[in-house]
């Protein structure tokens, strides 16, 4: 689609990263996935844009299926927390390679490698040119990546979410890994993907996107440059809008 909308050119965006990815499909950090990424984000940081970053934990730990073993919720979602630091850590290191300041802001205190999360702080980094991972989720158990990425989006004054995902690149009308006639949909609103009952991200994520009009591009990573292309706003994936 050609036509013009306020996010072809965002000024401050919040990208969401999955922490699968960062593994590059095992246990741990893959250094290479992660100087990829780190790349793609400082062509967009160089070219203007103010990025803020959220990033998974499940390549170390996922409370939910820690919790199918017998681990208490609480315990195992915050041993995911720490995970989702050691990304941001990796990540940082990465980006500073490309001589690209960065900031790590984190929900649990950890003041020997992080600041504490603090939302005026973080817009003033951003101001500054500097990239901005929030790290260790919400600081509280129960709440999914997914949540914390648009609720820091909505405290840091974002113009968009971009949510990265891994093996599919954008929206669909149906399970394209089960339904092989299914359709990637270039544009459509909450309103809509709700009647049709499309899974674009959890629950509360999704109702906090659509009740303060934060629009959404859905798009796949695997593709060359496209974290950089997200970024800097050229349309590829899926736009879930507010209207």
């Amino acid at each position: 689609m050609t036509t013009q909308t306020p996010i072809d050119r965002p000024a401050r965006v919040l990208l969401k990263l999955s922490g699968e990815v960062f593994g590059g499909g095992a246990v741990g950090v893959d250094p290479d996935v992660v100087k990829d990424i780190a790349e793609q984000i400082a062509v967009a940081a160089r070219s203007g844009v103010q990025i803020a970053v959220v990033i998974g934990g499940g390549n170390f730990f996922r409370g939910a299926q820690l919790q199918q073993k017998g681990m208490d919720r609480v315990r195992a979602d915050y041993m995911g927390m720490l995970g989702i630091v050691m990304n941001c850590l990796a990540l940082q290191d990465f980006l500073e390679k490309e001589d690209v300041d960065t900031r790590v802001q984190t929900a649990i205190a950890m003041g020997q490698v992080a600041e504490p999360y603090i939302p005026r702080r973080a817009i003033r980094h951003m101001e500054k040119g500097r990239v901005v991972i929030f790290g260790a989720g919400m600081g509280m158990p129960f709440f999914s990546t997914d949540t914390v990425a648009v609720q820091r989006a909505l405290e840091s004054r974002c113009d968009v979410v971009l949510v990265a995902k891994s093996g599919v690149d954008g929206v669909y009308t149906a399970d394209p890994k089960l339904d092989p006639s299914a359709t990637r949909i270039d544009e459509l609103t909450y309103a809509e993907a709700v009647e049709r009952d499309l899974k674009v991200l959890d629950q509360t994520a999704f109702a906090l996107c659509a009740e303060n009009k934060l629009p959404m591009v859905v798009f796949g990573m695997e593709g060359q440059g496209n974290i950089a292309r997200a970024l800097q706003g050229e349309r590829i994936g899926t736009l879930v809008s507010p209207a």
